[in-house]
């Protein structure tokens, strides 16, 4: 990795707590609809719906309570009442208001790194409220770009390989996605270095192990220091 210029991170989950608050969210979900299914019968509803919803609404809170409301009115049969849907836009609201916790290491693996190489933001979701997040978690100092991705595919890291102007080997990127972070930047000739987080949401999941000379895991960010000249 010596010929790195351009370290870029995923947001969600590499440098901050966030599927938790939606597993968080959508565990109130099911309580408010037991009632009418099992919470494994919603949990599969409501993902088959997300899934649906992502050309549409893209990923994000927004997207995920209209696809709650979406949810609840197939599970009832359209017999959702204006309470129970202001209770779907309560949760998403506190979805939106909780706060940015960072996780450990992460701003001293900045620190040691801004001066060195350009730092970026590679992230999916809701432009608003990524930016949001970003404002909140006092990390904006560090980055030269911030990128907000409506899918993470071949396509959008060659489109910020060419507006960063590097070529792909000079690009690393880290983050907790295999799907999204790691196999599209190997696949263009980038490094990727996969920092699994505990819990990760299902449609991010992938079965095959990656195995290629571009490609580094470790279990803590702080790691990803032993992997980049300084």
């Amino acid at each position: 990795m010596m010929n790195i210029k351009v370290i870029a991170f995923d947001a969600d989950d590499t440098l901050w707590v966030n599927e938790p608050y939606f597993r968080r969210t959508e565990e109130k979900f099911c309580n408010l609809f037991s009632e009418f299914l099992p919470t494994h019968d919603i949990e599969r509803e409501l993902l088959k719906i997300e899934i649906g919803n992502l050309g549409l609404y893209g990923y994000g809170i927004k997207g995920f309570v209209l696809s709650m409301i979406e949810t609840a009115l197939r599970i009832t049969d359209g017999q959702i009442n204006t309470q129970a849907i202001e209770k779907i836009l309560a949760l998403g609201k506190e979805l939106l208001n909780e706060p940015i916790e960072l996780l450990e290491g992460v701003e001293q693996v900045l620190q040691s790194l801004q001066d060195k190489y350009r730092l970026v933001v590679a992230t999916k979701g809701d432009l608003l409220d990524q930016e949001r997040k970003l404002k909140k978690s006092n990390l904006l100092q560090y980055f030269h770009h911030i990128e907000v991705m409506s899918e993470k595919d071949d396509a959008s890291y060659q489109k910020l390989v060419k507006h960063l102007d590097i070529q792909p080997n000079e690009l690393l990127m880290v983050g907790n996605s295999l799907k999204s972070d790691i196999l599209p930047v190997l696949n263009i000739g980038g490094h990727a270095i996969h920092i699994p987080y505990h819990i990760t949401w299902v449609h991010e999941m992938v079965e095959n192990q990656v195995e290629h000379d571009n490609f580094k895991s470790v279990t803590h960010i702080q790691e990803v220091l032993q992997y980049i000249a300084l």
